[in-house]
């Protein structure tokens, strides 16, 4: 049977065309009012559709529409939301301020997910939507920026359990042509596709487009007719099947993104992958570039990892995709020959030890050797990433591996409450939207009067409740539990009642149940009858993490005990409208990873953006935004060998807190009822953790510490035929031609004191040998710093030394004072490296002397 295609679009009265253009650019998904002007075509469907306003509009009947269109104050109302999304497109930037220049290329930003609404589920937890925020703030900020990934059309599973509180997960097929995504066409109205050998087949993916904004997202689909049918499945869902299945994705991500980009017509600059997945994309680069320009691999590695940047989230080793050999030479045993390398020197690319031909091809090796700029997701997650990578530069001291920490942030106006936000515009003035870097800004917080603040929280509590209560109800139902157990969902929770929420992905290092390691005390503690405590728990495990889904079968079987029932709720199918409740409503944000696992930890920022307090180990962005009165710290930001202790120390550490802290704290009321010094703590961290942890800030760091000199550095290269590219090409094999020759002959630290004052200088001579090296080849330093008690140098920091003559013997004379600025016992140890303006860090530490 031949099926005949065709397209069903929603009939729009011409006065309410204009709420096509606003389904389609997500720009609605972070404006109050936009969100507004969907409730009122239907409350109820809106819910019942999943917040899609592309399929309201297909489902809303005509008699509703024509209501609409005689109705003036909902066409007043979409009149100012068109408006306003126009006046957004057009207004100046903080991009425009910062530059002044036309030829600025684009960023192309490459994730495996992207979480911009639950309506378009192609995400499944912090990444993905770290990665939404991220465009979110780019387009308020006006960056040239495009996003690249998958079009998943079963996304993520969703979740739901079975009696015993097993996890059980479903797929269900995703309508593209109901969704806000668009297919890009050719001149001639046909569908644009791309191609990327895959295997033994030329596999094709369709173009669709996402609009956040200022934005444009680019998806790729495989299931398409062209497509043998086990590759139609490629981009059947999200992170599931094997590792031949992820390394299949992550060619087409990689390989098939650039591609995408380029018959679009799209040829940035500068390119920033999102995780390992993507870094197939820089060996797509390269080879592009050897065959367009005629030149060799290191020539093109040059000239394109000055465009490269990396960004890791995960200090779990198993988090980093490793792929056999095997696998590798299925997929890349044609691809590779294009770059002129031996089988082995490819492997290479991919492996900490690249002598080591049984080691597995790791895409985070292969992205951290072929960017130029990377980077952790804090400052504690940039620390255990360098010690994670230090074999990959041997010698380098840890604190100058090249991986440096941008801190991720939260998009605030997408997860704070249309109640706070309305709260924030008449005691803060509406700049908060705009430039929520500005701390003066934040400030004016403390000017908002308690009464307000509090009553804007129990409304949101209030919602949380009514909202678990019915989810809940809906679980038990679908579970076939009695309906006297029912019954009791309809009463669960109290609004007034101190709330805990605990709502994340259910890794076992995430420890989901170490507040039940003592059930006897946690009982008394929920119980109390003068001051009770409630849990809520959300959050999906892995479908091959049976461990995982063994903690959230515990919690559900705790849920049903006599002194948990009424005090414990588990909301199943966690997604970006769960934790929207969650973050808003709950007066408690518990997070108990096991330090140092936390990479960062956003959710966290969305509950106190929105006044909630943060009970969590010191770990990730908490490690930073723990400021003594802003919340609760679990400890003081020990390391444990011994897990079953620390598990034993910090679950005894959260009872203690709770209280002696935390619930006295809750129900000390005044005469007015309100909680005075809970309050206070509310906005101290309302006014310390919003200007700091958003994505504004976060893509302003970004685009100053990696993207404008990554565009300009990129851009020297690719000027004049690569003139610069061939310079550097040429230097890197002449250096390192000679670097065997290179060695220290003498270091001298001349002085009559045996010891310094605080004040002097130190005055160190390195006599270097350099063969048929020149002094500009190189720079010669001294690292120096306070030694411990071991005599290891300590937070060592770098001195340049300069070079001041030929001595008669050959040398070369290098000098410089080492500045003695506090008392203690120091050390130096001087060192060579190969030095040139334009080559990457990274080739640079790979070429050490010491002496």
């Amino acid at each position: 049977m031949k099926i005949h295609e065709y397209t069903v679009i929603p009939s729009l009265p011409e006065r309410l065309s204009k709420l096509r253009d606003i389904a389609y650019n997500l720009y609605w998904t972070w404006d109050n009012e936009a969100l507004s002007l969907w409730q009122r075509l239907d409350p109820d469907l809106w819910e019942d559709l999943d917040h899609n306003p592309v399929k309201i509009l297909g489902s809303v009947t005509q008699q509703r529409l024509r209501e609409l269109e005689s109705d003036d104050s909902f066409l007043a109302h979409l009149d100012r939301v068109a408006k306003a999304l126009d006046e957004y497109l057009e207004a100046s930037t903080w991009f425009n301020a910062q530059r002044d220049d036309p030829d600025f290329h684009r960023i192309a930003y490459f994730s495996f997910e992207f979480g911009l609404t639950e309506s378009l589920p192609i995400y499944s937890g912090g990444l993905g939507v770290l990665a939404g925020d991220h465009l979110k703030s780019a387009s308020e900020l006006g960056l040239p920026l495009v996003g690249m990934g998958l079009l998943y059309r079963r996304g993520y599973f969703r979740q739901y359990l079975n009696t015993d509180g097993w996890q059980q997960e479903y797929l269900p097929e995703l309508d593209f042509y109901t969704l806000p995504v668009e297919p890009q066409v050719d001149s001639d109205g046909k569908p644009l596709h791309v191609s990327v050998k895959i295997g033994k087949r030329e596999v094709f993916a369709q173009i669709w487009k996402v609009q956040v904004g200022r934005i444009p997202l680019y998806l790729l689909d495989t299931n398409i007719d062209l497509n043998h049918p086990e590759d139609q499945e490629l981009t059947a869902q999200l992170y599931g099947g094997d590792t031949d299945f992820r390394i299949r994705q992550e060619i087409l991500l990689g390989i098939g993104g650039q591609r995408a980009l380029e018959v679009l017509g799209v040829k940035p600059s500068v390119y920033h992958m999102n995780e390992g997945h993507a870094a197939f994309l820089a060996l797509e680069r390269i080879r592009v570039l050897m065959k367009e320009m005629s030149i060799s691999f290191k020539e093109a590695r040059i000239a394109t990892s000055a465009g490269n940047i990396f960004t890791t989230h995960t200090p779990v080793p198993a988090g980093n995709d490793r792929f056999h050999p095997e696998q590798m030479e299925t997929y890349f045993s044609d691809y590779f020959q294009d770059f002129k390398l031996a089988w082995d020197e490819f492997l290479g690319l991919g492996r900490e030890d690249e002598a080591n031909h049984r080691e597995d091809f790791c895409m985070t090796v292969l992205a951290l050797k072929l960017s130029s700029y990377c980077n952790g997701v804090s400052k504690l997650h940039g620390e255990v990433s360098r010690k994670m990578w230090q074999n990959l530069f041997p010698n380098v001291p840890l604190d100058e591996i090249p991986i440096t920490s941008i801190t991720n942030g939260i998009h605030i106006r997408s997860w704070i409450s249309e109640d706070l936000a309305s709260l924030f515009d008449r005691y803060l003035g509406i700049g908060w939207k705009m430039d929520p870097v500005n701390t003066e800004i934040w400030k004016r917080v403390a000017k908002i009067p308690d009464a307000e603040l509090w009553k804007t929280h129990e409304r949101r509590a209030e919602r949380l409740v009514s909202f678990s209560r019915e989810r809940l109800k809906k679980q038990l139902l679908r579970r076939g539990l009695p309906r006297a157990e029912i019954r009791m969902a309809e009463e669960i929770l109290d609004p007034d009642v101190l709330t805990i929420g605990f709502a994340r992905r259910f890794a076992t290092y995430k420890r989901a149940t170490l507040l039940f390691s003592d059930p006897e005390r946690l009982a008394k503690i929920l119980n109390d009858p003068e001051r009770p405590v409630q849990l809520i728990f959300a959050g999906k495990a892995h479908p091959a993490d049976n461990q995982g889904k063994e903690l959230i079968r515990q919690i559900v079987h705790y849920c049903r005990q006599e002194p948990f029932w009424n005090r414990v709720v588990f909301l199943e199918d966690y997604d970006m409208n769960v934790a929207r409740y969650m973050v808003q409503g709950v007066d408690i944000w518990l997070n108990t990873p096991r330090r140092p696992m936390e990479a960062s930890g956003t959710s966290g920022m969305k509950a106190a953006a929105n006044g909630v307090l943060n009970l969590s180990i010191l770990d990730g962005w908490w490690d930073e935004g723990y400021q003594q009165d802003n919340g609760w710290a679990i400890g003081s930001g020990e390391d444990y060998s011994d897990a079953d202790y620390q598990n034993r120390v910090e679950s005894e550490a959260i009872y203690e807190i709770l209280e002696k802290d935390i619930i006295p704290l809750f129900y000390d009321r005044g005469r007015d009822g309100l909680p005075r010094g809970w309050i206070r703590a509310m906005k101290k961290d309302l006014m310390t953790n919003c200007p700091v942890f958003n994505t504004n800030r976060m893509l302003r760091q970004y685009s100053e510490m990696f993207y404008f000199p990554a565009a300009a550095h990129s851009n020297q290269f690719m000027e004049n035929d690569l003139e610069k590219t061939t310079e550097v090409a040429e230097w890197e094999d002449r250096v390192l031609g000679h670097w065997s020759q290179v060695q220290i002959s003498g270091v001298h630290a001349d002085s009559d004191e045996e010891a310094f004052k605080v004040g002097a200088e130190v005055p160190v001579q390195v006599e270097v040998v350099l063969g048929d090296l020149d002094p500009e080849d190189v720079t010669v330093e001294v690292y120096h710093g306070r030694l411990n008690s071991v005599g290891e140098m300590v937070n060592g920091k770098v001195l340049d030394l300069a070079f001041t003559r030929k001595l008669a013997n050959g040398h070369s004379l290098f000098e410089g004072s080492i500045q003695c600025q506090v008392s203690g016992r120091f050390g130096f140890a001087a060192r060579v490296v190969a030095s040139h303006p334009d080559v990457p860090v990274q080739d640079r530490l790979k070429n050490f002397v010491w002496g």
